[in-house]
């Protein structure tokens, strides 16, 4: 499963985060990867935990079509998160 960085303040609804404008975007790793829908990823979001220690938050989910109207409407790609939702990676909930 491909890992990409997104911004979780960028949240169309409670579960579904902005993803892409384009059909390629770049995975933690700088490599350019084609998104379709359906496709299942990983997402990340540097943060930090209680102790202001760095720490992403992360989650799962699937690729969908932007269907959103409004300020998020320029962006082709969304991504909707599943339903372990957005945790910090030490919650143990996430696979990395």
């Amino acid at each position: 499963m491909d890992k990409f960085r997104v911004d979780f303040n960028e949240m169309v609804e409670p579960d579904l985060v902005l993803f892409s404008v384009t059909d390629t975007k770049i995975n933690d790793h700088g490599m350019p990867v084609t998104v379709g829908a359906g496709m299942e990823v990983y997402l990340f979001m540097p943060d930090s935990n209680d102790l202001g220690e760095p720490e992403d938050l992360v989650a799962t989910g699937r690729i969908e079509i932007n269907s959103i109207p409004g300020w998020g409407s320029d962006v082709k790609w969304c991504c909707r998160i599943d339903s372990k939702g957005i945790s910090h990676l030490s919650d143990g909930d996430q696979i990395e």
